[in-house]
C-alpha cells in the first residue's frame, strides 16, 4: 500500500512539473507571437483594405490589443491580442514633421491602444508632453510660437528694449482615435487636442480643439467630414520649435474630404474646406469674423463658396513627391457694415499652386544612410491665409477708405516662396536639420498710401527669410532597414534666423521704426510621447 501511494505522489509530482513546463510553453509562444505581431504593425505603411476578401484573397490581419482572459495568469492580457480581419491601421497620428501640425517631431509610436471586448472596435490613446525655452538676441518678442511676418522692426520700442528670455509647455497634447471594422469599411474617429490656446503671456494655459473628424471607406477609398489638418498642409522640414515657420502651413478647418488610392504608391484626394476672406486696407485686416481696433459692426470680408482644393502624392521607397492646388472666392460686402463706401460689393478670385519633395540621399550613395534632401515651392494669389507664418490678413489688398476713391477695388495679393532642407544623421541617435526659406508678396502701389506707422503699413512685408539649424538627440532611436524610429524622446537645440523688408522701407514705417527687421533666436525642447 505504501509502495503505491509513492507511486501516486511521484505520479503527481510529473504532473506538476509538466503543467509547469505546458505553462511556460504557452508563456513564449505568447511572447513571440505578440512581438511578430507588434513589429509587424510598425512596419506597415499602407492602409489595408476592410472590405470583405475576393475569393483566393487573404484577409488582412492587423495585432490589436485585448481584454479576453486568458489561460495563464502571468501573461498579460494584450498578449492574446485577437486580430480583427480587414481593419486598416490607425490613421498616422501626424504629418512627417510638425510646428502646429501634427504630432510633434514625426512621432512613429502605436499609442495605448486596446481592444474593446465583445467588439469589432479599437480605441487608442496618445500624445505628448513638451516643454521648450527660448532666448531672443534681438527685439523682445514674448511669443513662444513667432512668424517671421510680426518680428520687431528696428528701431521699433521692442527692439531697443531688447530681447529676454521665456518658457513654456502649453503645446503639450492629448489625443484618442476609435477603429471599427464596419460593412462599408473602416470608420476612424479622431478627437485632438492641447493647451495651445490663449498667448504665451497668459498665466494659464487655454485647451483648445485640434481635430475632431471621422473617416470611413476603404483603402481604395473613403471619405473624411470634420475639423481636420487641411489639405494643403505641408510640414516640409523638421524643427524643434512650434512656430507656422516661413512657408509652412498648418492651417486645421471644417472639410469634406474624399482620397483614393489611383496606383500603387500614388494617393489622390479632393476637399471643400472652410472659407475665410481676409484682406487688409487702410483701416486694418479684415477677416469674416473679426475687424481691426475702431472699426465698429460687421466685418465687410464675406465668403460665398467653400474653398475646393485637391492634391497628389507619390510615395516609393523612401521618396516622397507631392503636387497641390486651391480655388477660392474673395469677396467683400460693405452693405450693413460701417465700411465706406457704402452698398459696394467685389469679388476676385484665389488661386494657388504648390510642390514638394523628398529624396533619400541613398539613392545616390549607401554612404549617406537615412539623409534627406527636400524642398518645396508655391506661386499663387489671393493665398496667404494658407500661410500662417508668411501674413495674416493678406489673401488681398483694398483701396477701400483711401481718399478720393469712390470705386474701390479688391486684389487678390500674388506671392511666391521655397525652402530646401537637408535632414542629417550623424547616428542613428543624433540628427541635424539645415533649412533655407523665402518668401516674396507683390503689393499694389495705392498700399503706399497706407498711414506711415499703422498697423496696415507695417504689416505688408514685401521680402522674408528664414535660417534654422538644430540638433535632436533621441536616445531611444534605432535604424529600421533605411529609416529611423525616433522612440518616446527628444531632445533638441535649436537657432533660428529671420528677417523680413516691409513694403515702401522706412517711409511706410517711420517713425515706429526702419523699414526692416532681424530676429535672432535660440531655443531647447524636450518632448516625451506617449
Amino acid at each position: 500500500m505504501e509502495e503505491l501511494m509513492r507511486r501516486l505522489d511521484a505520479l503527481q509530482a510529473r504532473a506538476t512539473e509538466g503543467d509547469k513546463l505546458i505553462s511556460a510553453l504557452r508563456h513564449r509562444v505568447d511572447e513571440l507571437e505578440a512581438r511578430e505581431k507588434h513589429s509587424k504593425s510598425q512596419a506597415a505603411t499602407a492602409r489595408r483594405d476592410v472590405v470583405a476578401p475576393t475569393a483566393g484573397q487573404k484577409p488582412s490581419a492587423i495585432p490589436v490589443a485585448s481584454t479576453e482572459p486568458r489561460m495563464t495568469a502571468a501573461v498579460p492580457p494584450q498578449a492574446a491580442a485577437a486580430p480583427i480581419p480587414g481593419l486598416r491601421p490607425p490613421e498616422p497620428m501626424g504629418s512627417q514633421f510638425d510646428g502646429e501640425g501634427e504630432d510633434a517631431l514625426r512621432s512613429d509610436l502605436p499609442g495605448l491602444s486596446l481592444r474593446i471586448p465583445g467588439s469589432q472596435s479599437e480605441v487608442r490613446f496618445y500624445g505628448f508632453a513638451n516643454v521648450h525655452g527660448y532666448h531672443d538676441f534681438n527685439g523682445r518678442n514674448q511669443s513662444d510660437a513667432p512668424t517671421v511676418q510680426a518680428i520687431p522692426l528696428s528701431g521699433s520700442p521692442a527692439d531697443i528694449q531688447g530681447g529676454d528670455t521665456g518658457l513654456s509647455a502649453r503645446f503639450s497634447r492629448i489625443g484618442m482615435d476609435t477603429r471599427t471594422a464596419t460593412a462599408w469599411g473602416t470608420l476612424e474617429t479622431r478627437l485632438e487636442g492641447d493647451f495651445g490656446g490663449g498667448t504665451a503671456a497668459s498665466p494659464n494655459a487655454v485647451f483648445r480643439l485640434r481635430q475632431a473628424w471621422g473617416e470611413l471607406g476603404t483603402e481604395q477609398f473613403r471619405v473624411l467630414a470634420g475639423w481636420a489638418n487641411s489639405l494643403w498642409n505641408e510640414g516640409v522640414y523638421e524643427t524643434v520649435n512650434f512656430s507656422t515657420n516661413l512657408n509652412q502651413s498648418f492651417v486645421r478647418q471644417a472639410q469634406v474630404r474624399a482620397t483614393a488610392t489611383l496606383a500603387p504608391g500614388l494617393t489622390g484626394h479632393v476637399s471643400i474646406e472652410m472659407p475665410d476672406t481676409q484682406y487688409t486696407s487702410a483701416a486694418g485686416v479684415f477677416t469674416q469674423i473679426s475687424t481691426p481696433a475702431g472699426f465698429g459692426g460687421l466685418s465687410p470680408s464675406f465668403a460665398s463658396v467653400p474653398d475646393l482644393l485637391g492634391r497628389l502624392e507619390y510615395r516609393n521607397d523612401g521618396l516622397g513627391l507631392d503636387l497641390r492646388g486651391l480655388l477660392r472666392d474673395l469677396t467683400i460686402r460693405t452693405a450693413g457694415t460701417a465700411a465706406a463706401p457704402p452698398a459696394v460689393e467685389r469679388n476676385t478670385a484665389g488661386w494657388g499652386v504648390a510642390g514638394s519633395g523628398r529624396f533619400p540621399m541613398r539613392w545616390l550613395s549607401p554612404a549617406f544612410g537615412p539623409d534627406e534632401l527636400v524642398g518645396m515651392a508655391y506661386y499663387g494669389q489671393g493665398i496667404g491665409r494658407y500661410f500662417g507664418g508668411n501674413t495674416f490678413g493678406q489673401d488681398a489688398l483694398s483701396n477701400i477708405g483711401l481718399p478720393g476713391v469712390v470705386d474701390p477695388s479688391l486684389d487678390a495679393l500674388p506671392t511666391y516662396g521655397a525652402s530646401a532642407g537637408y535632414r542629417r544623421f550623424w547616428t542613428p541617435q543624433l540628427r541635424s536639420n539645415f533649412v533655407y526659406s523665402y518668401a516674396w508678396q507683390q503689393y499694389p502701389s495705392y498700399a503706399q498710401l497706407f498711414v506711415p506707422g499703422s498697423a496696415s503699413a507695417t504689416s505688408l512685408n514685401s521680402t522674408m527669410q528664414q535660417g534654422i539649424v538644430n540638433l535632436i538627440w533621441s536616445p531611444f532611436a534605432e535604424l529600421r532597414g533605411n529609416s529611423v524610429g525616433t522612440g518616446w524622446l527628444d531632445v533638441g537645440l535649436e537657432y533660428v534666423y529671420s528677417h523680413r523688408d516691409v513694403y515702401g522701407g522706412t517711409a511706410a514705417t517711420a517713425p515706429v521704426s526702419t523699414g526692416s527687421g532681424t530676429a535672432n533666436r535660440i531655443l531647447g525642447s524636450a518632448t516625451v510621447r506617449f
